[in-house]
């Protein structure tokens, strides 16, 4: 779903800048309500996290392979305006130092990647749990709905903008078949990792899960027959999330530097549709194809696996280093405010 250079004209790539950008101001303020001491932490893995398992494309079809978009899984662990965020800013990592995405195209792929997906898949995932039981299975079940939702929904978003700014003359009608006929398929991909992902987290920690919020209840004693609030355990609760943290982190490293090299080699959906139709004749050569870290290999390392599992490590740090600044820098902001302060 990486939109490079060349797709879409620069009046519509334009026009999805300032939409990106005006979502991206609106999800910074947001955020601020989102994230806490013990949620910031977490939003800079998820970005870190939803990196590593983009590169494990998988296969759909004949010739055709799909990876995460990754804006259910994010708005459903730590929030809407963060999930925002979260994927915009793998996007950013991924556009400057991989050449996956074309620069030019960047507001196109994250009003598509991370507005539409995590806006689609966090209205029906709240819309799912109003009438489902409230029960972690529930929370499980409305994110696999969710997010098996979201990827037609950004192959519709993309349909539409090629049919404003496309630069090649392909019929309408077999873009949007070929696109939302793989991105079906695709999105059960996204959905089963999203619902694993989701579940796992909040088997262990739901107080964590921003979508599972409702969930929380007080452990409660029985003193002298009657029921009364636990004491919290502040030291134990920091000693938890620092285990997930570092859970998440070794299991992103893991995915990016050794299990990406046996992914899919095959096209993904939008690269598949894109040759097939024949909507690729104008693509431009990438501004970060000189990158040192383009095609998520490293320059002059010969041995392939090697070259991609350090590129995939590299990944997995940086993004969580940028993601973990800019969600500290949000929170900061927060608690800086003076009615929040007092």
């Amino acid at each position: 779903m990486h939109v490079p250079d060349g797709f879409i004209d620069a009046p519509t790539s334009a026009v999805t800048a300032v939409v990106a950008a005006g979502a991206l101001a609106v999800s910074l303020r947001g955020a601020r309500r989102e994230l806490d001491e013990r949620t910031a932490p977490l939003a800079g893995l998820v970005a870190a996290f939803i990196f590593a398992v983009q590169m494990l494309n998988f296969p759909v079809a004949a010739g055709t392979s799909g990876h995460l978009l990754g804006g259910a899984l994010a708005a459903i662990l730590v929030g809407p305006y963060t999930g925002v965020l979260c994927v915009s800013v793998v996007l950013l990592m991924q556009g400057i130092l991989f050449a996956d995405g074309g620069l030019t195209a960047l507001g196109v792929n994250i009003t598509d990647m991370a507005i539409v997906t995590t806006v689609v898949a966090y209205a029906v995932f709240r819309g799912l749990l109003k009438v489902l039981p409230r029960t972690r299975r529930s929370v499980t079940a409305a994110s696999f709905v969710a997010a098996l939702l979201s990827v037609p929904a950004a192959a519709v978003a993309f349909t539409l903008l090629y049919a404003v700014g496309g630069t090649t003359d392909v019929s309408l009608g077999k873009v949007a078949t070929a696109m939302v006929g793989v991105h079906v398929l695709i999105g059960v991909g996204e959905a089963v990792i999203t619902a694993l992902t989701v579940g796992a987290v909040v088997a262990v920690r739901p107080d964590l899960v921003h979508g599972a919020r409702e969930l929380r209840q007080g452990l409660k004693l029985r003193v002298n027959g009657v029921l009364v609030d636990a004491p919290t355990a502040p030291v134990a609760a920091r000693a938890s999330r620092r285990a997930l943290w570092v859970t998440g982190l070794v299991t992103s490293l893991v995915l990016a530097g050794f299990v990406s090299f046996y992914a899919s080699a095959d096209p993904d959906g939008l690269e598949k549709v894109a040759h097939d139709k024949g909507i690729d004749a104008k693509t431009a050569e990438h501004a970060a194809a000189d990158s040192p870290l383009a095609d998520y290999g490293v320059k002059d390392v010969s041995d392939a696996r090697l070259s991609g599992g350090l590129a995939g490590v590299i990944g997995v740090g940086t993004t969580v280093v940028a993601g973990s600044a800019v969600f500290w820098a949000v929170r900061r902001r927060r608690t800086g405010t003076p009615s929040e302060a007092h």
